[in-house]
């Protein structure tokens, strides 16, 4: 069975991130998402097991002490964490993997994984991100002038990263992430894992 491959998705808060990899999982059934453990609250409408593990923060800090976690990561006074298992069993069992983090979990997993391929989500501008952020409606204006703050300097890692994609027209972003997924399952180890029989035959 062909290995998947690991999918590491980073934008900076505002940048749309969340939305981009909904809409990728709809359109990519062949695609999983990792789901992160978080010590944060979680936000209205977000359920538990769906779009995080929400655990206290005597759970985490044990989970992180057993070694349990992939890459682990303190933002905006909350704890994110991978779990390393579910990583493995989804990429052994031929899934591709999305892990939806930040850059400084990007180049832990980097470390452990040196074939994932990242990409770096990026909003058309500063007015922008500050623009969705304020939609949201769920920070007060001192707050989300530090996440855009905070957002700038996480966007200066983005040469760490191996595509970048700007979340200007929501549709083309989509088609590149989509794009990038394509071009990595056509790779010719890949297809030569995947068509042994066919090639066989043809060679």
């Amino acid at each position: 069975m062909t290995q998947g491959n690991l999918f590491i998705i980073t934008a900076a808060s505002g940048a749309g991130k969340t939305s981009l990899v909904k809409a990728l999982l709809a359109k990519d059934h062949h695609i999983k998402l990792s789901i992160s453990h978080t010590t944060r609250q979680p936000r209205p409408l977000e359920q538990d097991g769906v779009h995080y593990h929400f655990v206290e923060d005597a759970t985490f800090l044990k989970m992180l002490e057993n070694g349990e976690f992939l890459e682990s990561a303190h933002v905006h006074g909350a704890r994110y964490g991978t779990s390393q298992a579910g990583v493995n069993t989804a990429l052994a069992s031929g899934h591709d993997v999305i892990l939806e983090i930040d850059w400084q979990g990007a180049a832990q997993v980097r470390e452990i994984y040196a074939n994932a391929i990242s990409i770096f989500i990026l909003p058309p501008s500063v007015e922008t991100l500050a623009e969705r952020l304020n939609n949201r409606g769920q920070d007060s204006a001192d707050v989300i002038a530090k996440r855009v703050a905070a957002a700038r300097e996480e966007m200066r890692h983005l040469v760490e990263f191996d595509y970048v994609t700007i979340n200007d027209d929501f549709d083309v972003a989509l088609h590149d992430l989509l794009a990038i997924v394509r071009t990595q399952r056509l790779k010719m180890v890949a297809q030569v894992t995947r068509y042994q029989a066919l090639i066989q035959k043809l060679t």
